[in-house]
C-alpha cells in the first residue's frame, strides 16, 4: 500500500532575472544585515557567518551585478564603512515579495503532492555548481571571428573588461553576439601577479587594481585585488612569491591571465 503520510514540502528560493543576475536568501539576508549594520563585520556576525566568509559573498555578488549593490569606504579598525546602494534595497525588496508568492505557492504545491522524490533528484542533477573563485556577469561587447577560435570582448564594469579566446563552434553553438549576457569564470590559480604595470606579456588580460585583502596560508596566500566598480579579484599564489614581490596591502598590481584561461557560460 502506498505510504499516506504526509510530507511537508520545503522549497528553496533562488531568483534568476532576464539579465542573469541570481540570488538566494542567504544573499539576501546578508544584504539586509549590511543595511542595518552599517558594517561587514557586524553584519557577518548577525547573520552567524565568519567576516571572510561575509567579505567573499559581497565580493561575488558585486561582481555579478551590473550595478554595485555594496559600496566600501576606507578608513577604520576593518576597512572603512559599508552601506547598501539603492539597486541593493531594491533587490531585497524585490526578493522579499516574491518570497511570499513562492511560500504560498509552495504550501498550496505540497497539499497536492503525495511524494517529491523525483522531483528532488532531478533537481540536485540540475544544479550546476563551479570551484572557480572569481566569477562575474557581463555584457559582449566585441566578436572578433578567426579561422578556429574566436575572441570575445566581455564588459563586466563601465571600465572593466575581459577578452576571452573560444573556439568557433562554441561561439555558434552558445548563439554569442554583441549585446549577449555571459558569465565568466577564472580561476584563482590561472591569475599571475606582478607589481610592474607596463610590463611586457603575451598574456590578453592585463587587469590593474589595488591590493584590499591578503589572506596568508602555510604555503600559497589569497590576494584580493580591487579592481574598481565594486569589482575584484581573487589570485592565489606562493607566500614565496607575496615576499619576493613585496606584496602588501594597499599595493598597486597587475593580474595577468590569458584569454584561453576564462570559460564563458550562457542559458
Amino acid at each position: 500500500m502506498p505510504n499516506k503520510k504526509s510530507t511537508s514540502l520545503r522549497g528553496k528560493l533562488s531568483v534568476l532575472s532576464a539579465d542573469r543576475e541570481s540570488f538566494t536568501e542567504v544573499q539576501i539576508q546578508l544584504l539586509a544585515a549590511v543595511d542595518e549594520c552599517g558594517s561587514i563585520s557586524a553584519a557577518a556576525k548577525k547573520v552567524s557567518i565568519s567576516y571572510k566568509t561575509a567579505w567573499d559573498r559581497i565580493d561575488a555578488m558585486n561582481n555579478m551585478s551590473e550595478k554595485p549593490l555594496v559600496l566600501r569606504s576606507a578608513g577604520g579598525t576593518r576597512g572603512g564603512g559599508t552601506r547598501l546602494t539603492e539597486h541593493g534595497r531594491g533587490i531585497i525588496q524585490g526578493f522579499t515579495q516574491i518570497k511570499r508568492e513562492h511560500e504560498a505557492f509552495v504550501a498550496q504545491l505540497g497539499s497536492k503532492l503525495q511524494s517529491v522524490d523525483d522531483i528532488a533528484k532531478f533537481m540536485r542533477s540540475n544544479t550546476l555548481r563551479s570551484s572557480a573563485r572569481n566569477q562575474y556577469h557581463g555584457t559582449v561587447t566585441a566578436i572578433t571571428p578567426g579561422a578556429v577560435n574566436s575572441e570575445v570582448e566581455l564588459a563586466i564594469s563601465d571600465s572593466v573588461s575581459l577578452t576571452a579566446l573560444i573556439t568557433d563552434d562554441s561561439l555558434k553553438n552558445m548563439r554569442l553576439k554583441i549585446g549577449s549576457y555571459c558569465i565568466a569564470l577564472i580561476k584563482s590559480s590561472w591569475i599571475l601577479l606582478t607589481k610592474e604595470a607596463d610590463l611586457k606579456t603575451s598574456a590578453r588580460n592585463q587587469l590593474i587594481g589595488v591590493v584590499s585583502k591578503i589572506n596568508k596560508g602555510q604555503v600559497n596566500s589569497e590576494i584580493i585585488l580591487d579592481l574598481g566598480d565594486e569589482k575584484s579579484l581573487c589570485a592565489i599564489i606562493t607566500n614565496v612569491s607575496v615576499s619576493e614581490l613585496g606584496l602588501k596591502k594597499g599595493d598597486n598590481a597587475s593580474a595577468l591571465f590569458k584569454a584561453s584561461s576564462i570559460i564563458l557560460l550562457n542559458g
